[in-house]
């Protein structure tokens, strides 16, 4: 129980499954994009009062799910969703992406309780900002998580914590840009329920419908979104496997990829 008294016992199982799953690193990429709802790691895009997503980083999730399904064999939606924060389906599952580059409008009442409710379940929710350099999004997002989670301070993390480790042995964050090697969580119940990159992530994702890639990275170009993608991954793992620290259950296959040198 949390906290807040909210089991995390169906969330915990499905979590462990999926992970055992990955391990294997066995099945063909058809029956991992079969693998349907129990576990599957699903990149949805959070919408909130007037906000729609279009644009070039449109298709960035569906990158995000194939760059995980190719390089771990973890169960992923192909194509991810979008859930309005006030939506009954927002709770279906648990991740969801806040993404933008202007404020959002403050929160409504329904939207309010729809993200308490999808914390209180265990949900993680990652906000990534567009333009790191203003970056306006993530600072009126913070605003607006004070609402939701009144008593939720971010922390920031550096590569010691299992964000940069689930999968990947990633020395920091970054992205489309590398404005910060750190990330900042909101813990609860020793899991890092809020994750903001600062460095727009999708944005280093992104790709048009002719498969080329939608941004420049910068400074450090394409091995600079090789890193982002693989910082993708592991936020991925740490969704499906947050109890891998305890549970272990894909250890074996993590340390073959690290003696192979594989992706």
């Amino acid at each position: 129980m949390d906290s807040l008294g909210l089991p995390h016992v169906r969330r915990a199982f499905l979590r462990r499954f999926a992970c055992a799953f990955a391990a294997s690193a066995m099945l063909p990429l058809s029956e991992a994009h079969a693998f349907g709802d129990a576990g599957a790691f699903n990149p949805r895009i959070l919408l909130t009062g007037t906000s729609n997503w279009k644009g070039r980083r449109k298709l960035a999730p569906a990158r995000w799910a194939l760059e995980l399904v190719r390089r771990t064999s973890a169960p992923a939606r192909v194509s991810p969703t979008l859930v309005a924060a006030d939506s009954p389906k927002l709770l279906a599952e648990p991740f969801v992406i806040w993404s933008g580059s202007a404020p959002p409008a403050p929160l409504t009442g329904p939207e309010l309780r729809g993200l308490q409710r999808f914390i209180a379940l265990g949900g993680t929710l990652l906000i990534d900002e567009h333009e790191p350099e203003r970056g306006l999004f993530v600072a009126a997002v913070e605003r607006e998580l004070r609402r939701v989670l009144p008593d939720g301070s971010p922390i920031t993390v550096g590569s010691e914590h299992v964000l940069f480790r689930s999968f990947y042995l990633l020395g920091g964050a970054t992205g489309r840009f590398q404005k910060a090697d750190k990330l900042k969580v909101i813990v609860r119940g020793g899991q890092a329920q809020v994750i903001f990159s600062p460095n727009d992530l999708l944005g280093a994702l992104a790709r048009s419908a002719g498969r080329l890639h939608a941004f420049e990275v910068m400074p450090g170009g394409e091995p600079q979104r090789e890193r982002a993608v693989r910082l993708a991954v592991n936020i991925a793992m740490y969704v499906l496997c947050s109890d891998y620290k305890n549970d272990q259950v894909h250890a074996p296959f993590l340390m073959r990829r690290r003696r192979t040198g594989t992706k």
